[in-house]
């Protein structure tokens, strides 16, 4: 990144349903994130922390452009929470209530619900075997791949399995082997859920890059679309994640996200750590 030795770094940590980010607004600080200085931020030991790092630039077509990296160092298309955790506190700083924001997604809408809750509109799923992308040919409401999940995109890649007990899977174990499955290119999330009822689901959630999370936007949106498809469910459902519940509807104009965000902290990166 374009920061001298001597420069300290500002940064807001921030946090939807316990899906934890760290947030760099480059418009303020002019600095530019790579992935060494994400990786080394994202350490829970010696850094910071966080499941995804944000970072807010000016945009000539939008209120802002988000960009995201996983704690890995590597970079995320899309991430839901994230995006409404920025857009909420944006909205506030602003004394607006609709923002819109430019991601690798594209354009999306945030709007304050009030009462705490922002939502965003994700944008319609992708659900092309090649967008995702795969590496070949398959149908994506049933992939084959034991467990007979469905393959969506939301930006990033997922693979949701429909399970009995979506508690009683071993997350650490069944995670990193369907992330790193030859038929996802780019690797991919990795969710499991089962149906507490035609508008209500329980999932849990194996991010690439990242491993297991409390939330995650961009996946509730997948597993939400996915039982649709599937006839599980409505096109409005409540989903209940390790960290809280979110509310995901799949509208005519694309998936809106509606939950609550936390602003916890400011820190500043020392300069001579960085």
């Amino acid at each position: 990144m374009s920061v001298t030795p001597s420069s300290d770094l500002p940064f807001m940590k921030m946090h939807g349903l316990g899906n934890d980010f760290v947030v760099v607004d480059e418009r303020a600080t002019g600095a530019r994130v790579d992935s060494g200085l994400a990786r080394a931020v994202g350490d829970r030991q010696r850094g910071v922390g966080f499941d995804q790092l944000a970072v807010i630039r000016d945009h000539g077509d939008a209120d802002l452009e988000l960009l995201f990296w996983n704690a890995d160092g590597t970079t995320a298309g899309a991430c839901g929470n994230a995006t409404r955790c920025v857009a909420a506190w944006e909205m506030a700083r602003r004394g607006i209530d609709r923002l819109t924001l430019r991601t690798e997604r594209g354009l999306l809408l945030a709007e304050d619900r009030g009462q705490g809750l922002t939502a965003v509109n994700m944008g319609e799923p992708i659900l092309d075997w090649r967008a995702i992308p795969l590496a070949q040919d398959a149908c994506t409401l049933h992939l084959p791949i034991d467990g007979d999940p469905v393959a969506t995109g939301m930006g990033n890649p997922h693979c949701s399995f429909f399970v009995a007990d979506a508690e009683a899977v071993d997350l650490a174990t069944f995670g990193p082997v369907h992330e790193h499955h030859p038929l996802f290119p780019e690797r991919t999330n990795v969710q499991v859920a089962h149906i507490v009822a035609p508008d209500h689901l329980r999932m849990r959630v194996w991010e690439r890059g990242v491993g297991v999370t409390l939330a995650s936007g961009s996946s509730s949106c997948a597993v939400a679309v996915a039982a649709a498809r599937r006839g599980l469910t409505g096109r409005a459902v409540r989903i209940d994640l390790d960290g809280g519940t979110i509310q995901i509807d799949w509208r005519d104009d694309g998936v809106w996200m509606t939950g609550p965000t936390a602003h916890v902290f400011d820190g500043v990166l020392r300069g001579d750590w960085l």
